[in-house]
Order: C-alpha cells, then structure tokens, then sequence
C-alpha cells in the first residue's frame, strides 16, 4: 500500500479557461494547477508541445482567453492534499512576515535568503511555504518576485481577480517600487536616472547572468543618495521598468556596485563591508505604493530596514535614515 506522500500519475486533463481565469499566461497558469511539480519540468513539457491550447502548440508567453480549451498531459505530481513538509519555524517565520492583509492581497516582509518559489535546487520558497502555513487559502499566487538574497516587500495575490488589476497596474508602470541599497564609494550628490538596456543570458548551469547590451530590453532606474560617504553611498532606487537584476546591474554598470553582490559585485569592496558585519547583499525593497483601479483606494506600504543591515550602517557610520519618512 502506497504511502500518502508518495507521487502519482495524473491522466491527460482538458481544462477549459473561464473569463476568471482569462488573461494569465499559460506557464503560470500551469505552475498553479500543478502545485508541486518542477519549474523545469513544467517548461519542458511546454518546450516539447505536450500542452496543447486548442489543440495547438503555444509559447510560455501565450496568454490564456476566455473558452480556450488547455491540454494538460499526464505528469507526476505529489498526492492531493500533501503539503510539502515544513518546520514549524519557517512557516511561524513567513507568518511574522506578513505587513499588511484583506481580502484580495497580503504584503510580506520577505527575508534575505528566501526564494520567492521553488526550484532550480531550491525545494521551498515563500509561496510554497505560504500555502504550507495555510493549506485551506482558495488561492494564493505571487504579484511579482524578488531575487533571493533581496529582503523587503512583496506582494501576494489572494484573489485571481486582484492578481490580474496588480499586474495590469505592473505593466503600466503604475506601481511606485523603491529599494534601499548601499552602494560603493561616494555617489553623485543628485537624482541619477541610469537608462541602460539588458539582456538576460542563461548559463549551461542554469544561473542567469544580466548584462547591458544594445539589443536588451529597456531599463531605466532612478537612483537617489541618502547619505553619502567616501566608502560607501545608502541610495533610494525607483524602478520605472521591472528587469531581472536590473538594480544591481545598473549600480554595476555605473561604478558604483551592491554592497554584497557576488555576481556583479566588487570582491575588495565586499570585504570591506564584511569587516564591518555585512553578511548579505545590502538591497531592501521597503516601500510599494499603488491606486486601485476598481475603488481608487490609494495604499502604502513599507519594510523596514533588517537589524543587520542597520548594524552594518551603524559601523560605518552612516546614518540609517528613517524609511517611513520621505
């Protein structure tokens, strides 16, 4: 007899999208209906044209209508009703995290460290942790991402129907996202728009490596000093477009890089900071601002600064610079 946690095969599904589900794409439509299974095992089969959308082959990018009909084939996925296996402290962890909550969205304080999904190696992240902690939540999917070793806000749909108004608000560029980041040596003492196109490239490994290139996609990022200093710079950074590693890219690329960026960082410069008790990349997400369009409520949102990031900016003697007054 078969244990309850093991695997199972499912048949081949044909699943007809309702105007609810409409307007999603047809790779995160899958990675929602089939909780559990590898986000490269769900690209690859649509990579090989195994799911089928009216009975043809689409890209990941396909978005779904209204009365299309969505061929799902048989895969392995874990048995109804098995969360994954999470320690009590982890899913306390992701609880705690929790700034703001109703019923369409929540906002989460997101630690430094944490995926935001699972994957590529990575067995839980928040969303997966999320649903862990609230098995009986109808729907819980992400608005957007951060990378892994960013801490800060980060938004959660409850509700199809506010994941769809938050990324129409995404698109438009109608969401006010700022990023505290510390930044090596003295940044210019005014507003810096840098506007530099990137290109994502995929490594063999399966890491993906941001670099500015012509042919890239438009990015621009505003940065903004705080506090100013010959070692180091604390900047706010309003993002204008949503690029993968667009910040960090960006600071980079104008010579000024993360505190505690391993990929596009500066070695010396990261062991400076280390010397004085950084032992992360020193990039926060603390504020998401938008209107909705359906009651025109306007909301606010902010994370503070981590107590190691503070403490980090307490030896170098910078000021740590209240993030709820701007």
């Amino acid at each position: 007899m078969a244990k309850s946690s093991e695997i199972k095969q499912n048949r081949v599904e044909m699943v007809e999208i309702s105007s609810d589900l409409a307007g999603q794409r047809i790779d995160n439509f899958l990675l929602a209906k089939l909780r559990g299974v590898p986000r490269a095992l769900v690209y690859r089969i649509l990579r090989k044209g195994e799911v089928r959308v009216n009975k043809g082959r689409i890209k990941p990018s396909y978005r779904l209508q209204a009365g299309d009909t969505v061929r799902i084939p048989p895969v392995r996925t874990p048995a109804p009703g098995e969360p994954p296996i999470v320690g009590q402290e982890l899913v306390r962890r992701i609880e705690q995290a929790v700034l703001y909550e109703d019923a369409r969205f929540l906002v989460l304080n997101k630690p430094s460290g944490l995926a935001v999904h699972g994957g590529s190696g990575i067995r839980l992240g928040v969303i997966e942790l999320l649903r862990a902690a609230r098995p009986d939540a109808p729907y819980l999917e992400l608005v957007h991402r951060l990378d892994r070793d960013t801490s800060g806000c980060l938004l959660i749909a409850k509700k199809r129907s506010a994941l769809r108004a938050l990324h129409g608000l995404l698109r438009e560029n109608q969401v006010d996202k700022r990023y505290l980041v510390l930044l090596r040596g003295p940044w210019p003492t005014k507003r810096t728009w840098v506007e530099l196109p990137l290109r994502k490239n995929m490594l063999s490994s399966g890491e993906r490596l941001v670099r500015v290139a012509e042919d890239g996609k438009p990015a621009l990022s505003e940065f903004l000093p705080r506090n100013i200093d010959s070692l180091a710079s604390l900047a706010e950074v309003s993002l204008h477009t949503g690029r993968t590693h667009q910040i960090r890219v960006h600071a980079a690329s104008s010579g000024h890089p993360v505190a505690g960026d391993e990929k596009y960082g500066d070695e010396a410069f990261n062991r400076q900071m280390q010397a004085h008790g950084l032992k992360r990349m020193f990039l926060h997400a603390w504020k998401l601002a938008f209107t909705l369009p359906d009651t025109g409520d306007a909301l606010e949102f902010t994370a503070p600064l981590d107590d190691d990031l503070l403490a980090t900016l307490t030896q170098l003697g910078i000021d740590g610079w209240n993030v709820k007054n701007d």
